[in-house]
């Protein structure tokens, strides 16, 4: 290690031995959003656990399933573009609340759906609501942690979706056989009320906050590691961004990382009853499985990149590191489709999605790394729009090519996407010598 590295080490252990007594706000805020993840997921995946009940209520062909499954993910991927640039422009707090009531009533009014067209508009407006969380979260973590702590305050608040994935799989299943699919909506749905009080009561601004200690706020301020604004506005500010290269990398990455985990996430369910015979009550005790081994992804991710940025790594680097490893596991999913187990086929998925979680903690991460603050949600916007509208032509795809040829080939390209994903990382991301101390968005403009 050179002498520029052996100085990094020795200031990220100071500054990890200063924040051990400086206060943790910023660490129940992040628990709090990782609450709203996990209510987002749950709201998103009563469909999907209920998709086995429901089409064959409703006599649904997969490509049914893959309308009403693509509507959600079309007003998603815009949301995440409007939403972020909403929350730059009014703030968290309040953008988050309203997010979470509008998409909560949207839940709750799911069971009164009756067709293909009430599902699929429900599901449009879930997408709307459920779109700002990403966005807001990122914007979150960049206002309020360090670079060193960023990583694992992302891999908190997004290992949610695995959490909330998993008690979808479990609970929606055991609610809908004791008290009916409609009862199910109307659970899930309720639990946005909840957050939302300790929401309010959490979440104020960094200078503003009533219970930050002046410690924590300096620790804060002096370990971000770009300016607190962007020098352009409006158009300008658009046009300069989407010049940047870095921008075009995060995008990339995730339109071509996301798909996977909507493969798994809304089909595997579905797959589960069609190709392994499962019924309900199997797909709870099972189909929670992948999440958790998600959730520890997240984790993996987070503290990896977070030990070799603290051991001399430059943080850009060590999150494309992660992310070149990470690529390698998610390759296991393409032959879960074919062995004859089905217990083999959940571990090879279990590995895959560990793999993918660990990956898309460090796309989530790289624009709170790379960017001003106040364009944190419209980068995370950005690259939301594409992979939601890339995810949503995919989960398509994949209905009508399971009507026609099996989970075979939606496997196969599953696996072989986070390739091309990690290739568009290596080729575009890059972060100027002097990260430390400099702009990356005013270095490549």
């Amino acid at each position: 290690m050179d002498e520029r590295g052996t100085v990094g080490v020795l200031q990220s252990k100071q500054r990890s031995a200063e924040s051990a007594g400086i206060g943790r706000v910023r660490w129940w805020i992040v628990w709090t959003l990782f609450l709203s993840t996990v209510i987002n997921y749950v709201s998103r995946q009563t469909f999907s656990v209920l998709a086995p009940l429901i089409s064959a209520q409703f006599h649904l062909s997969h490509t049914d399933l893959a309308k009403i499954l693509g509507a959600f993910q079309v007003s998603y991927a815009v949301t995440w573009l409007l939403g972020g640039i909403f929350l730059d422009a009014v703030g968290t707090r309040i953008g988050l609340a309203l997010a979470v009531v509008f998409w909560s009533v949207v839940n709750m009014f799911t069971g009164f759906a009756t067709s293909v067209f009430s599902f699929a508009a429900f599901r449009l407006l879930l997408g709307v609501g459920e779109g700002f969380n990403w966005p807001g979260a990122s914007k979150t973590v960049a206002e309020w942690f360090p670079g060193e702590e960023r990583g694992l305050a992302v891999a908190i608040f997004d290992s949610g979706s695995s959490v909330g994935g998993a008690l979808a799989a479990i609970t929606i299943p055991l609610i809908a056989l004791k008290f009916g699919w409609r009862a199910a909506f109307f659970s899930s749905g309720a639990l946005g009320f909840v957050w939302l009080v300790l929401w309010l009561r959490a979440y104020h601004p960094l200078d503003r906050h009533p219970r930050v200690t002046p410690e924590e706020r300096s620790f804060i301020h002096r370990g971000q590691d770009v300016p607190g604004a962007s020098p352009d506005q409006g158009l300008q500010r658009w046009l300069r961004l989407l010049r940047n290269r870095n921008v075009w990398g995060i995008v990339l990455g995730r339109a071509l990382t996301d798909p996977i985990w909507w493969f798994y996430v809304f089909w595997l369910p579905q797959y589960l009853s069609d190709a392994r015979g499962f019924s309900l009550q199997r797909i709870a005790l099972f189909a929670w499985m992948p999440f958790i081994a998600a959730d520890i992804g997240n984790f993996t991710g987070g503290f990896i990149s977070g030990w070799c940025i603290r051991h001399g790594m430059s943080v850009v680097r060590a999150r494309i590191c992660v992310c070149v490893v990470s690529c390698l596991p998610i390759l296991a999913g393409i032959p879960a489709a074919s062995v004859h187990s089905p217990y083999v086929a959940l571990g090879l998925i279990c590995f895959a999605l560990w793999g993918y979680a660990s990956w898309s903690t460090m796309g989530l991460t790289l624009p709170s790394d790379l960017f001003p603050q106040d364009v944190v949600a419209t980068v995370t916007g950005l690259s939301g729009l594409a992979a939601g509208l890339v995810g949503s032509v995919f989960t398509i795809a994949v209905g009508m090519v399971v009507d026609r040829l099996g989970y075979g080939p939606a496997f196969l390209v599953a696996g072989l996407l986070p390739l091309f994903a990690t290739a568009s990382l290596l080729l575009l991301v890059r972060a100027p010598s002097n990260y430390a101390v400099s702009n990356p968005l005013k270095e490549s403009l």
